[in-house]
Formats: structure tokens, sequence, C-alpha cells
């Protein structure tokens, strides 16, 4: 897999459909940025949580064709798509059979029936399910109030309970009486009909030219009674081996998504099973070396990646918030609380689970946002991002200096927070946004990022920190070499790179 920087957004982020981003990648601005894409799910056909809820891994043809996958392999860029495990849309046609059908479905057992699993573990309640005994939930941690049960009705008109973890909505036709559902119904690892509509999800992912597939929500797949229901130990990293060895045979690499604690390992774990890893730390170390002048936090944690054979994914901002607690362990309690503050101060949003204080992990903002709309720091975080350990993931509103969008929150309600950091752009907008200096100076680097030899996975790294607020990154590979000098005082930097177009010298004053 290369290490070159990878674009990241929606397929109608920029202009509107995945056709116009192809056709911005084509251009002589962009061409070159980039050697990898990842796509988010609204690609394919969903229905809920910007595509999250999949309904099918069938393209969006409102949103993409075929044809784009192709134009965007041929200028030498390989794609990242996600594969989301733990859930089905309702409007799935693997529910939707089983809402029609019952107990005559094959996919009966597709989803998880609540009262079977749960069978001799509970009272059977007036509302027709099993109110577990408190011993067997009590390590359990639901994503929402009460417990995470839809109730479906069968032809029937039987109520039949089914684990549903994250979003649903049911509606009643007041003349007909007739309901319709909206959620992510999570699936039966159990079922051997899931781990065959695995093998097709995969199929389709390595037919649209998929390399890197990310997995989410993966840890919540295993649920066994009395024991937690987010990533039970072995059994999940048993569910991920056999997905890997499926992956593998597709040629795709797995790209697992956890949020967790510093302190918890979970990074590492992941790394020494032979895993990619997501760097959810980074994105935090650098507004704490920026905004604190301080580059020890950064430079250990660069040092740790390398001397431990860490291969991640980097990034700065993303579609979800910005990861915070992810840093306790890393980072004194108090410097967390600080950047939560400040990037509170300077318009970012929090959203707690269930109301409790410190549930939450991330603060909504984007990340130009978060840095106070000061363009030396943007471009700072952004050439520290380029030189730290990892593939470089862009999203396309930090690229082109987003500033947080209150009016798209307000629009989408209370849950509406994230939002903030997923503004679409026109054309126009993207033409006039092309113009800018701190959107042309970050495309200058990430040209030199991909054109230069020095780095990869397997280079050589040389960390330097002179004092606590200069740190130097120097990158060697195959003879050629990438070196950054950062001041976090004055964020004042100067880069030189081998590129294959000759030496590279860039410097921010």
């Amino acid at each position: 897999m290369n290490s070159g920087a990878m674009l990241n957004a929606y397929p109608d982020s920029l202009g509107g459909t995945l056709t116009d981003i192809a056709a911005l990648l084509e251009t002589k601005e962009m061409r070159g940025a980039f050697r990898s894409f990842y796509i988010l799910p609204s690609v394919f056909t969903t229905d809920l949580d910007r595509g999250f809820s999949v309904i099918s891994y069938d393209l969006d043809q409102h949103l993409t064709t075929p044809g784009d996958m192709d134009r965007l392999r041929a200028l030498g860029m390989d794609l990242k798509l996600d594969f989301i495990l733990n859930h089905l849309s309702v409007q799935s046609p693997q529910f939707q059979d089983m809402i029609a059908k019952g107990d005559q479905s094959e996919y009966r057992d597709f989803f998880i029936n609540w009262n079977k699993f749960w069978n001799g573990k509970g009272e059977m309640t007036e509302g027709s399910y099993i109110q577990p005994d408190e011993q067997y939930i009590q390590d359990m941690f639901f994503r929402k109030p009460g417990l995470p049960i839809l109730m479906v009705q069968f032809p029937d008109g039987r109520e039949v309970p089914y684990w549903n973890t994250f979003y649903q909505e049911v509606r009643t036709d007041p003349e007909t009486g007739r309901r319709s559902y909206l959620g992510q119904m999570d699936v039966n690892i159990q079922s051997e009909l899931v781990w065959q509509y695995y093998g097709e999800v995969l199929d389709k992912l390595a037919g649209y030219g998929a390399s890197i597939v990310r997995l989410d929500a993966f840890g919540y797949a295993s649920k066994i009674p009395g024991r937690r229901n987010f990533m039970n130990e072995p059994e999940t990293w048993d569910i991920l081996e056999r997905i890997r060895q499926m992956a593998e045979k597709r040629n795709l690499t797995l790209l697992p998504e956890i949020h967790a604690a510093y302190g918890e390992g979970s990074y590492k774990t992941l790394s020494d099973k032979g895993y990619m890893t997501y760097d959810f730390f980074l994105p935090g170390l650098l507004i704490d070396a920026i905004e604190n002048h301080d580059a020890d936090f950064l430079a250990r944690w660069a040092k740790e990646q390398k001397d431990g054979g860490i291969r991640c994914v980097n990034m700065l901002g993303c579609h979800d918030g910005i990861p915070l607690l992810d840093l306790k362990g890393l980072v004194p309690d108090e410097r967390i609380q600080g950047l939560i503050d400040l990037i509170v101060s300077r318009g970012g949003l929090i959203k707690n689970l269930h109301g409790k204080k410190n549930m939450y992990y991330q603060v909504n903002a984007t990340y130009f946002s978060a840095l106070g709309c000061d363009e030396k720091k943007m471009l700072l975080a952004r050439a520290l991002q380029l030189f730290m350990p990892g593939k470089p993931q862009i999203w396309y509103l930090d690229l082109f200096a987003g500033e947080n969008d209150l009016e798209a929150v307000q629009r989408s309600g209370e849950a509406g927070h994230k939002e903030i950091n997923r503004t679409n752009l026109t054309k126009d907008e993207i033409a006039q946004r092309l113009q800018r200096p701190i959107v042309q100076k970050q495309l200058e680097l990430l040209n030199m990022r991909n054109a230069c030899p020095a780095f990869g996975f397997d280079a050589e790294l040389q960390i330097d920190q002179p004092n606590t607020h200069t740190l130097c990154l120097a990158w060697r590979n195959r003879g050629k070499q990438a070196v950054l000098t950062a001041d976090l005082t004055t964020y004042a930097f100067f880069v030189e790179a081998d590129t294959d177009g000759g030496k590279f010298r860039f410097s921010q004053e």
C-alpha cells in the first residue's frame, strides 16, 4: 500500500457528485496532490447518518457512476471504502423480507431477536420483551437511554423485539395503522447468512477498486450475555481475523476503527496483531503542541510509532469530531480539558452521551476554527501532519480552510452537531477558495509529499527536539531525504525535500 496523501470527502462534498470531484482532481490545481481517496459511505445506497445506515452496497446513482471510480484510478489513486460491520438499515432487503414474511423469512435470524438472545436470563415484560437480569447487563454500555430495542410488527400481528444499538424511528400511518421504520439494526454475527453477506460486500468493494476497507463499528459485533457489548475479548479478535482472511483473498487491507483512550493500549493491540490503525491521537496532539508551544508529547508519540512499527492513517479533521479524550494517558488531564475548553470557546460543540460529563470523546469543529482561524497555525499543522508517521488523510474542508457551520447545525436539529464540519462546497465556492494562499500552500506541500521518495512506512525517521518549542523531523529512504524544522512559538517552519522533479524548498516565516 502506498503511504501518499489521501483525500477524504463525501461524494457530494465538492461540487455535488463524485463526477464533479473526479473532474476537480483532474484539474492542474489538484492533480498530483493525492494518491488515495477515502469516499464516505453515502456513495452507497443509504438512508441515514450521512451514509452510515446502509441499505445496500450498490452505488447511489444520484451521486456517482461506476465510471467515476475508473476516472479516479486513472489518476493513480487507490480507494478506501467503508464496511459497516455491526448493522444494516431497516430498509435493507434482508430486514424488509423479515418484516414481510415473519418467521417464514430466511432472514429471521440475520438480525438479533432480543428475546431469543436473552432467553432464560431475565423476565418477560408486558411490553413483550425480556428485561435482562442486572447481573447480565451491568457491564454493558448502551449508547442511548433504555434498552437497545426496536419492536417489529410481524405479519401475524406479534410484536418482536430486535437489537438496535444506534438510531431508530417508528412511524405509524393514522389511517391504516401500518408501521414504517428508520434505523440501523444490529446483525447476528452467529448467523452464517451474515458471513455470506460479508463476503458479498467485500466482493463489491473490491470490484469498485478499493484497496483499503475501513471497518466501522466492528467492536459492537460480539454480543454475549453477562459480558461487555463492545470489544469483547477474544471474540472480537476472532471475528476480525476471520474477516481479515476473507479480505486478503480479495487483496484488501483492513483498517479497523477503535476510539479508546491511549492508556488502554487498543492501538498497540491492533498493531501487534498486524493491523493498520487510525492515529486518533494526532489531531489533539497537534493542537496541544501549537497552542502550548510545546512539542514534547508530539515528539514522544512520533518516536513510539517508529520504534513500535505502528502503521497508521493519520489526520487533522474528519467527518466526526476532533478526538480529545483519546489522549487520556498520553497528555495530562488538565491539558486535555484545556484543549476542550479552548475549542469550545472558538465555537466548537460537545456531544455528551446520555448527558454524562466525560462520556463524550470528541469536540465537533472544523480544524481551522479549532485553531482560531489562524492561517499560520493551520499551515504548520498540515506540514507537521505530512511529516508525522503514517499515511496522511486530508479532510476536504480542512484543505479549503472551512470554518464552523453553525447554521447547518441549527438546520439539522438535535442530532445535527456533526454538521458543523460537513459543509458541501459548490463549484463556485471551490474556484474562489482555490485562489486563497492557505489552500494553494497546502496543495504545494501535498504535491511535495507525494513526489518525494523519502517518505514511506518503512523509511527512516529521525526525530530531533533541540528545545521544548522546536521540532525537526527528517525522513530518509532510497538515497533521498525530506526535512521539516518547525518553531512552535512563532509557527515558522522550513521544508527541504528531494522530489522526483528536483529539490523542493518551502518556508513560513
